[in-house]
């Protein structure tokens, strides 16, 4: 194994990570805005206004999304980590 299909590897398992982390990161930024802009309107700070409802987004996102991320992993341990253990 050379550097490049090393590299290529490394390139294919944090693109796997980002997939991965998409629909939560992007779920955390609409959730965030949102409650943001309504704090704004309403004149409220409380940190925990904005904490409480993005994790309840992130956790319902995290289970609908569960078996798409687990899916990916499955895909990345297929390609590469069970034909590096069996040749």
């Amino acid at each position: 194994m050379n550097e490049a299909e090393i590299l290529g590897i490394l390139k294919e398992f944090l693109w796997g990570a980002a997939l991965i982390s998409m629909p939560l990161l992007a779920t955390a930024l609409f959730v965030g805005l949102i409650v943001g802009l309504l704090q704004a309107l309403t004149s409220i700070q409380e940190m925990t206004l904005t904490f409480v409802p993005k994790l309840g987004a992130m956790l319902l996102v995290f289970f609908i999304s569960a078996g798409y991320m687990a899916r990916i992993c499955v895909d990345l341990f297929d390609r590469y980590v069970i034909p590096a253990i069996i040749g």
